[in-house]
């Protein structure tokens, strides 16, 4: 039916006398078939169809098909006119377009640009900008830009990301065009419309010392007080890390004033808290830790946002140093600006440092404050030094009084045994604190060891190392010593252990008036040497693993690596929250045994306690010696 109609068409168009004035109603005769192609090459075809009403709307309706199609003299015309060049009508856009990315991108082939169509649309439908259909319209930019650098494998081609029209969407700019705004940027606003160039281009809109000028667009009076600021001074001397617009607000993902986590209030830090800055242009780089030490940096990282920042003081455009008469923190102004927040503060209420830093004696006020400070260290050293050297004294006496007056005692650990658990202990109390010390560099724990990283690691790696060994020896001792198979059969768990646990909380709890008995071993007992098994089981492998990690990944995957730093990080926290909530009470802090359990040091508890713990190894021990007596009679 195609063929019939173009053929029909065709056929028509030939039997009329060749014309060489051409009027649009003639062309229109034809091409406002919807079944006219035309042969593209490659066996494709493309269609030549114009539909009048839409052709009539758009703003070339106005002009002669001819206008365009300059070298159609007559119709039916044969051989196919040329395409259209824009440039004949529009070279200043042309011209522009040219020299921008899209023309790099078709003209190299690499990947796709966008052309005069992507943009306006179709040659014959091409709406004016003003109206709210058009492709060009103020609020369908964002969408029409993102048709190609919203799509993640046409980006990638350019080696670019599909993420700006996301960061844009969710921006101030973005939510404004979203509600309708006809003022807030688009991406031509920026980028401009025909001569879109990289940013490390000096005629490009978003090159660096060109931002300023671009957002004064439409922040005049923000951009003027920019450009007598310090950043702005120091941007117009060629400072190629003074910060501009979108350093502070963003490039995309352009944030409301008030955002405490990404908006521009909270940009600050990452140059003044560098040392760069304070090396290479002699700015103090003290100012955000002694801000965030401050009692208005300490109410901002608790969540309050009417507490000052940074903003609140300096202002945020018109940054000027403080020997500025103009400036917010010129002594003459400080009242004022204090003022703003803490109302009735008077002359007396600025006199002193904001940003005041530890040791800092350059004046008498911070001098009588690091002095103070230096006196009250050295007292509460002394005080509690004193405290503690009484109070350990006092409990030591007391811990072994207890001890010796214990009575008769029960053998709980043998000298081997007691060897193994000391080297356990010690092994795994400089391994905590080592491996905190590897994973907080900043800490108590990595004070401890001084600025040595390689110090740090050669001493958790050789703990590591001794607790493997001990580890496989306390393995072999339970396996072929007849008191270590002893022990493995007291230490197995059994469903009797399960409701010893449900009898606990009913006694303790005061439902039941029965207190569990136990054998050798309690449950408590038990579920700690079978963790304390496999946490050093777990340490031991992902140890081994971080440790070696060169020659693992060459049979695994590298990520593997970061699954064990992952189990390895938190198996460790957990063991040593196992041992200070859960074997230090038992050993220490249970009523019964305080001040110590004795049994780490000589291996004996005392036998009431033992009969009172572990009444069924009594009964246990009380039935074989009969056996043994009887046996022997």
């Amino acid at each position: 039916m195609r063929t019939f109609v173009i053929a029909t068409v065709f056929l028509f168009a030939a039997a009329l006398p060749v014309r060489s004035q051409l009027t649009n109603t003639d062309c229109l005769s034809c091409h406002d078939n919807k079944e006219l192609t035309k042969d593209a090459g490659g066996g494709k075809t493309v269609s030549v169809s114009v539909d009048p009403k839409k052709f009539a709307a758009s703003v070339h309706g106005p002009l002669d098909c001819t206008n365009c199609h300059a070298d159609v003299k007559a119709y039916p015309h044969d051989p196919a006119p040329k395409a259209v060049d824009c440039a004949s009508c529009h070279p200043d856009s042309v011209a522009a377009w040219d020299t921008s990315l899209h023309a790099k991108a078709v003209k190299s082939g690499v990947a796709r640009g966008a052309k005069c169509a992507d943009c306006h649309g179709p040659a014959h439908e091409v709406l004016p900008s003003s109206d709210p259909k058009s492709k060009t319209a103020h609020g369908a930019i964002p969408a029409t830009c993102s048709a190609c650098h919203g799509q993640k494998f046409v980006m990638a081609k350019a080696g670019l990301s599909n993420q700006s029209p996301i960061s844009y969407e969710t921006s101030v700019h973005g939510r404004a065009v979203a509600n309708g705004s006809a003022k807030a940027a688009v991406c031509t606003d920026c980028h401009d419309h025909h001569a879109v160039r990289p940013a490390n281009d000096p005629l490009s809109g978003i090159f660096k010392f060109n931002v300023a000028r671009t957002c004064g667009k439409c922040h005049a009076t923000t951009a003027a007080h920019y450009a007598e600021s310090i950043h702005g001074k120091a941007l117009a001397r060629g400072n190629w890390n003074a910060p501009v617009c979108t350093d502070c607000h963003g490039i995309h993902t352009i944030s409301r004033a008030g955002d405490a986590v990404n908006g521009p209030r909270s940009s600050c830090e990452r140059c003044h808290a560098q040392v760069r800055l304070s090396k290479e242009f002699g700015v103090p780089g003290t100012r955000v830790a002694t801000y965030e030490s401050s009692y208005h940096g300490l109410a901002r990282q608790m969540g309050s946002t009417t507490a000052a920042d940074c903003a609140s003081c300096h202002t945020a455009h018109d940054v000027l140093p403080s020997s500025d008469p103009r400036s917010a923190i010129n002594p003459k102004n400080l009242q004022k600006t204090c003022g703003k927040c803490h109302q009735g503060a008077q002359i007396n209420f600025t006199h002193g440092k904001i940003h005041r830093v530890d040791g800092d004696v350059s004046d008498t006020p911070s001098r009588i404050v690091t002095w103070i400070k230096r006196i009250y260290i050295v007292l509460i050293l002394l005080t509690i030094g004193f405290m503690l050297l009484h109070n350990a004294l006092v409990w030591w006496k007391k811990a072994v009084a207890a001890r010796k007056g214990r009575g008769p005692t029960v053998e709980r650990m043998n000298l081997n045994q007691r060897i193994q658990h000391m080297v356990m202990g010690t092994s795994f109390v400089i391994l905590v604190i080592s491996g905190f010390a590897l994973a907080w560099p900043n800490s108590y724990f990595a004070a401890l060891f001084g600025p040595s990283e390689q110090l740090r690691r050669m001493v958790h790696r050789v703990a590591a190392v001794i607790m493997i060994a001990i580890g496989l020896y306390h393995l072999a001792y339970m396996v072929f010593t007849r008191e270590g198979r002893k022990g493995l059969r007291d230490f197995w768990l059994r469903f009797s252990d399960a409701g010893d646990v449900i009898g606990v909380f009913l006694y303790y709890l005061g439902f039941s008036k029965k207190k569990p008995q136990f054998g050798r071993f309690s449950y408590a007992e038990k579920i700690e040497y079978w963790a304390g098994m496999w946490g050093t089981i777990v340490m031991a492998l992902t140890g081994l693993m971080i440790w070696y990690s060169v020659a693992v990944a060459t049979w695994i995957p590298r990520w593997w690596i970061d699954v064990a730093t992952t189990v390895h990080f938190y198996e460790a926290i957990l063991a040593t929250l196992a041992i200070l909530v859960w074997h230090f009470y038992h050993v220490i802090f249970d009523p019964d045994v305080y001040p110590m359990n004795w049994a780490w040091f000589d291996g004996k508890m005392s036998e009431e306690q033992f009969k009172e713990e572990h009444p069924k190894a009594v009964e246990s021990a009380e039935t074989q010696t009969t056996t043994s007596v009887e046996g022997k009679k």
